[in-house]
């Protein structure tokens, strides 16, 4: 298939997206322009990790935020996200390289970091990948890791902040603020007999929610727009009794109906763990004094 564009391919799961991450995504689009050719990144639907033990395996994002965080913030234009299925599985290292990233998608040019491996059983390895390459006339970037205050950017680490809710240490590992992009569905409606009408989302399977809790938030829109919110996750235990988990977000000075419409939810601080309250008034006292410090933390920090 010589009449495929040429392509600069990054490697990896790629979850979260974080600063690790992103050495790796600027190389391959530093790379892409030295060549005339398209930046890409070639991911899975799915942890392989997962499918192999049978296990779920809880994830910072999901699929469709990997790809969204991939291509907003790096600038990759084409991300394959491939599923991982039993003949992923089986497939040896070579003819990954040889039949999916050469024949499949045009790679002139592969990008990977210090610990990638792939292929059956895992047999891949960087310094397999670079002889790979070598062999067959391709370039090869393989990238260090990525430390902050003296700890390794990983994603396990930060799965840990989020289950935490300390989202704003998240952010520093990340370089971008832990985020949900969901389509607004229909609630309870009791934030609107109180004056809080809220949007609501439901959280995606297999799926981190940050530490139960009220948050501030940051809410985009797709016209463009972003306002500011006051998200609670959780189980709404003054309104619900056993009620699953849930992601309700009032925005602050929005006028309007958002059911429908995908938005995307950023984390930017928690203010507080998940209370029930002795009444409705009770509560919605509470949720004003949220507002006004989110009002506040808005003041303090300008974030568009």
């Amino acid at each position: 298939m010589n009449n495929l564009e040429k392509t600069v391919i990054a490697l990896g799961f790629f979850d979260g997206v974080h600063r690790g991450h992103g050495a790796l995504l600027r190389k391959t689009a530093e790379r892409a322009r030295e060549l005339g050719a398209v930046p890409a990144a070639f991911t899975f639907d799915r942890p392989p990790k997962e499918v192999v033990t049978g296990k779920p395996v809880f994830l910072i994002n999901s699929p469709e935020d990997r790809r969204g965080l991939v291509k907003r913030i790096y600038g990759i234009d084409r991300v394959v996200m491939a599923p991982f299925d039993r003949e992923m599985m089986t497939l040896p290292w070579d003819a990954f390289i040889e039949e999916k990233l050469v024949k499949e998608l045009g790679a002139a040019h592969l990008v990977a970091g210090h610990d990638y491996h792939f292929g059956y059983k895992n047999q891949g390895d960087p310094q397999l990948l670079q002889e790979k390459c070598r062999e067959l006339g391709l370039g090869c970037d393989i990238i260090p890791k990525v430390e902050v205050e003296g700890i390794t950017v990983s994603s396990t680490y930060i799965r840990t902040l989020v289950e935490a809710g300390d989202v704003e240490r998240a952010a520093v590992f990340l370089g971008h603020r832990h985020c949900m992009t969901r389509t607004v569905g229909h609630g309870q409606r009791i934030g609107r007999t109180i004056g809080i009408p809220t949007v609501n989302l439901t959280v995606p399977s297999h799926v981190l929610v940050p530490q139960h809790g009220v948050y501030v938030s940051r809410v985009y829109l797709p016209d463009g727009r972003s306002f500011a919110g006051v998200t609670n996750v959780g189980t709404r235990p003054t309104v619900c009794e056993n009620g699953s988990i849930s992601v309700e977000t009032f925005l602050l000075d929005f006028d309007g109906d958002l059911y429908g419409t995908d938005i995307r939810l950023e984390f930017c601080k928690r203010l507080r763990g998940e209370v029930k309250f002795a009444s409705l008034e009770a509560l919605r006292d509470g949720i004003r004094k949220n507002i006004e410090e989110t009002r506040e933390y808005f003041r303090n920090n300008c974030i568009e």
